[in-house]
C-alpha cells in the first residue's frame, strides 16, 4: 500500500511540473499571437482608409 501512494505521488510530481511549464508555454504563445493580431488589424484599419481616401480624391478629380 505504501508503494502505491509513493508512485502516486511521484507520477502527479513528474506529471504535473511539466504540464505547468507546457501550459504556461501555450499561454504565453496565445497572448503574442492575439497581439500581433491586433496590431494587424490597426494597421490594416489605417491602410483601408488611406487607400479609399486617395481611390475617392482621384475619382473626384477626373
Amino acid at each position: 500500500m505504501h508503494s502505491l501512494f509513493v508512485i502516486s505521488v511521484l507520477q502527479n510530481l513528474f506529471f504535473c511540473i511539466p504540464k505547468a511549464a507546457v501550459l504556461h508555454g501555450k499561454s504565453v504563445g496565445f497572448a503574442l499571437q492575439k497581439s500581433r493580431f491586433r496590431n494587424v488589424k490597426a494597421q490594416l484599419s489605417l491602410f483601408n482608409r488611406i487607400i479609399f481616401t486617395k481611390l475617392r480624391l482621384f475619382s473626384t478629380i477626373t
